[in-house]
């Protein structure tokens, strides 16, 4: 599956995806196809990290 590359896109995107479809990121990427640290990788780099406890970017 593509996903959006811009890291405000992809923010949202994931967010969404996390809040209304799985119960955490590695499910999410298990699911999906998708690597968990490109992820992180590019969301960290808008200063934005996983939160286990609200399953979310932030």
């Amino acid at each position: 599956m593509e996903i959006p590359r811009d890291p405000a896109m992809l923010l949202s995107f994931v967010n969404l995806k996390l809040r209304d479809y799985y119960d955490s990121l590695d499910a999410m990427c298990e699911d999906m196809g998708l690597s968990r640290k490109e992820i992180e990788d590019a969301l960290a780099a808008i200063d934005y990290v996983y939160d286990e406890k609200t399953n979310s970017f932030s």
